[in-house]
């Protein structure tokens, strides 16, 4: 598709929820102010080895001083070097790598059995780990193409939100942030099987919620940020930083964002406007994906 006639702020504005939009780290999102501290919690971040994950989420809750941080990714050389990052912009925060390709199913069993010897609860999961690759047309390619952002976003997410539930107990209380995409709610058709995909990941999260009252589950949209994975199509798009995803996703982790519990959000979003929209946004059942309508009998 060409968007080359929209204007950068195109997407961001398109599903815009608060008067205020932000494309970098702003006071309320930056992990190294004490009320967003995640000091004492274990972290586990999928697709940590690249992008988002590596360089936002990870960075940010070492800034955020979590005591410990689980990188998991396909690639040891650059989930080390991930580590070694960290050490030096947080050198007492503790780095675990784990080298695991989340949708095998027994690789991510064999993991988390490490897991919960070292760790007897984790607080939060970020299901980070993703895959751009949306081949088209639908009428020509071939299934196994297209299904590959299932296995990763789909299957994986479920495998390791599977997993994390029952490492931690029914009793604990943890945060599930899966990242997830803006692409879930709008057909966009250069982005089919990734835009079902991360729908199929908000779904999920719905389900945790009902089963697992103490686990907080949320999707977090991280804008368009420049990764190998950006479509070249969004280049001139990708204004959102590194830094603001990995903020939003550590003050979904803090008590301030309790109300987005089974909610969606975009980086994008004042998350200042939200607390002060919270007791709105928690009445009328806002930011939850679902089926508008009236039905049953009439």
């Amino acid at each position: 598709m060409d968007f080359s006639h929209l204007p950068t702020d195109y997407f961001a504005k398109s599903t815009q929820f608060t008067k205020d939009l932000y494309y970098d780290v702003y006071p309320s999102v930056d992990p190294s102010r004490p009320p967003l501290s995640q000091k004492g919690k274990v972290v586990l971040i999928t697709g940590a080895s690249s992008g988002i994950g590596r360089h936002g989420i990870a960075m940010s809750f070492a800034k955020a001083d979590a005591s410990i941080l689980i990188l998991a990714g396909r690639n040891k050389q650059d989930l080390e070097a991930a580590a070694g990052e960290i050490h030096a912009v947080a050198p007492e925060v503790h780095t675990d790598v784990r080298v695991i390709d989340i949708s095998n199913g027994t690789r991510v069993k064999d993991v988390f059995v490490d897991l919960k010897k070292a760790y007897p609860t984790i607080g939060v999961l970020v299901n980070n780990a993703g895959s751009g690759d949306s081949p088209l047309p639908i009428v020509e390619v071939e299934a196994e193409r297209w299904w590959y952002n299932f296995e990763v976003m789909v299957k994986g997410t479920f495998l390791m939100t599977q997993q994390f539930l029952q490492l931690n107990g029914k009793d604990t209380e943890a945060t599930i942030i899966n990242i997830t995409s803006a692409a879930a709610l709008n057909a966009t058709p250069c982005l089919s099987s990734y835009s079902l995909s991360k729908l199929c990941q908000i779904q999920l999260q719905r389900f945790v919620q009902a089963e697992n009252p103490n686990v907080r589950a949320v999707s977090l949209h991280p804008g368009i940020v420049m990764t190998r994975m950006t479509p070249p199509a969004f280049h001139r798009f990708a204004r959102d930083t590194f830094g603001l995803v990995g903020g939003v996703a550590v003050w979904l982790a803090t008590d301030q964002a309790a109300f987005m519990n089974g909610r969606y959000i975009s980086v994008n979003w004042s998350v200042d406007e939200l607390i002060e929209r919270k007791d709105e946004i928690v009445s009328k059942g806002l930011l939850e994906v679902g089926l508008q309508g009236k039905f049953g009998h009439f």
